[in-house]
């Protein structure tokens, strides 16, 4: 009978999908933000700018759905930006119905974070060859797609 100092019981624990993703995460996320230190960005801030350069004035909502955030998070992440004066949000259509727009300031820590961030992402990769990296891309894909109906937040890339 397994016990709490049976040290099968934590093998099995540390070898689950779940563990494995969320440590993979921790990991990724310390990368980035130690390569973009200078940038002061997060992971998901840096996600929010880059969906806004590529479509200006999204809908907060949209915005959330384009990267898998809830509204709670994408309002959290937006005001640190808007706090920063990288982004800024302006009524459309009455109060209901809010759009976010980078600042010049946005674009230019964005446009600042490029390298950085190819920097961490090269640097997460490194321990595995290219072939091991597509193949990481692609089951990771997989996954996400295969399983997205059970995610609590839904993933909508915005139309082009």
């Amino acid at each position: 009978m397994p016990t709490s100092k049976n040290p099968a019981t934590l093998s099995r624990l540390y070898a689950r999908p779940g563990f494995l993703l969320r440590r993979a995460h921790q990991i990724s996320a310390a990368v980035f933000e130690d390569e973009c230190r200078g940038q002061q960005l997060t992971p998901a801030q840096f996600g929010v700018l880059t969906v806004l350069r590529a479509h200006p004035r999204l809908g907060q909502s949209t915005l959330a759905r384009a990267l898998g955030f809830d509204k709670v998070t994408v309002l959290r992440v937006l005001r640190g930006l808007e706090a920063r004066g990288l982004v800024a949000r302006e009524s459309a259509e009455g109060k209901r119905n809010v759009s976010v727009l980078l600042t010049p300031e946005g674009e230019r820590v964005l446009a600042e974070a490029q390298k950085p961030a190819e920097k961490a992402y090269r640097r997460l990769m490194a321990p595995l060859d290219r072939e091991q990296q597509e193949q990481l891309i692609e089951l990771l894909q997989l996954l996400t797609g295969e399983l997205e109906d059970d995610a609590r937040a839904a993933f909508v890339p915005p139309a082009r």
